[in-house]
């Protein structure tokens, strides 16, 4: 992979759909890769299995999605065994839709399950016991019930229920952010496909950047935008205007954007499941010397990061070249957490590496080529109330990193001057 992605052409978003005249993502290709790399960090672990709830986890494992509303209600389960293959355990009739369009998935491995929608229906209920019992058998079967078995994250009643059935639980988050640190060709066109949806999206956003238009407007229209491209799911658009910047609040409202308010947005969604975690600013109509101060000094912090950033270097360099919380009017570094810091992207919106003055100098970790992260700066202007914030993603080759974010962003744009 890491030969494979070594140019920026190579990089490329070619386009949404699958045609005969060009190759673009494999999707067998892509699901065979991730299936390996996870049964590799099963193999490198000491269990026998893991039990996955995490539904990146699932589809990484078993290369099936069910989201929106059953996405999160910890329902949905796999099950990766030494020596054998995936279960899955789905709601209702998506069982009988995997068997007729998934067929990578043995159809006697995909099972109905339900465990009472984060405790709705009480663990009394007996669920979770049956659960148990099966996957019991299963590892029974397979001659792996006394060997510990990883999950990564659970219900308490269903981990009590585990042990009370004496199996040895364990942690497999780790081996499965392990297993996903690493992105195929396949994974970084995705995730190159799902930033330029968003490069389109902030045209619009500052084709409509204007006095009068409210937060929750300009949210609307880039969730809009974006299912219209294709996006599988709008996790979250952060709209921030005036004074509202500084500090930084991590939502929208209804407030209505004015003449001169610096603004920025976070557009978070997924395309066939990759994400992207992409910010810019703006000035609406014009900006203050103060506005493209605070702009400059977070550009500068963007680009030295940028160009630290290698295979072999470490992630405690990387956090050093971060200003410190107290230069940015925080007592320490866990209140200013989230300004300053890379983030790996993948299925998951936070994945490996976390890069930050919080964690790297406890926990460097080395940078690797095929990791793809976010870079994340933050500046507040001395007027008070404004704030610069931009955020680039990257591709990291044996050459270094190639920036996937393309709407311009080197300068502070203003949008609709006047």
């Amino acid at each position: 992979m890491i030969e494979v992605a070594k140019t920026a052409r190579q990089l490329s978003a070619p386009g949404q759909l699958g045609v005969d005249y060009e190759m673009r993502v494999d999707f067998a290709r892509l699901r065979d890769y991730r299936l390996q790399r996870a049964y590799a960090a099963l193999e490198s672990s000491e269990c026998g299995a893991f039990l996955l709830f995490d539904f990146y986890n699932i589809r990484y494992t078993t290369q099936s999605w069910v989201g929106g509303a059953l996405g999160d209600k910890m329902i949905r389960y796999a099950l990766l065994t030494r020596g054998g293959e995936p279960h899955l355990w789905d709601f209702g009739s998506a069982v009988k839709h995997h068997q007729l369009y998934s067929p990578w998935l043995r159809q006697d491995h995909n099972h109905p399950g339900f465990l009472g929608f984060r405790g709705a229906v009480s663990p009394r209920a007996g669920l979770m016991v049956d659960a148990v019992t099966q996957i019991k058998g299963m590892l029974t079967d397979l001659g792996l019930q006394s060997s510990p078995v990883g999950v990564d994250i659970a219900e308490p009643p269903f981990l009590f229920e585990m042990q009370r059935q004496g199996l040895e639980v364990v942690d497999a988050q780790q081996h499965m952010l392990d297993a996903r640190e690493i992105k195929s060709i396949d994974e970084i066109m995705l995730l190159n496909q799902a930033a330029a949806m968003v490069d389109g999206v902030y045209q619009d956003i500052v084709d409509a950047l204007k006095p009068g238009v409210r937060e929750n407007e300009i949210v609307a229209l880039a969730a809009k935008k974006l299912y219209e491209y294709g996006s599988d799911q709008v996790e979250a658009v952060n709209a921030i205007s005036g004074e509202r910047c500084n500090p930084h609040p991590h939502n929208f409202t209804d407030r209505i954007i004015r003449p001169g308010d610096q603004a920025f947005f976070d557009i978070i969604h997924s395309f066939n499941g990759y994400r992207t975690c992409y910010y810019r600013t703006f000035s609406v109509g014009k900006a203050t010397d103060s506005q493209r101060a605070a702009y400059g000094r977070a550009r500068e912090w963007m680009d030295t990061t940028i160009a630290a950033i290698r295979p072999g270097v470490g992630s405690d360099e990387i956090a050093s070249l971060f200003p410190t919380a107290e230069s940015l009017g925080f007592d320490d570094e866990l209140s200013a957490f989230g300004l300053q810091f890379c983030h790996g992207l993948g299925l998951g919106l936070h994945e490996r590496p976390i890069i930050s003055r919080l964690n790297s100098y406890r926990d460097p970790v080395e940078i690797k080529a095929g990791m793809v992260f976010a870079v994340e700066t933050y500046c507040p202007a001395n007027d008070g109330y404004s704030a610069a914030r931009i955020e680039e993603e990257v591709v990291i080759t044996d050459d270094g990193p190639v920036v996937i974010t393309k709407y311009p962003a080197e300068e502070l744009v203003v949008a609709n001057p006047y």
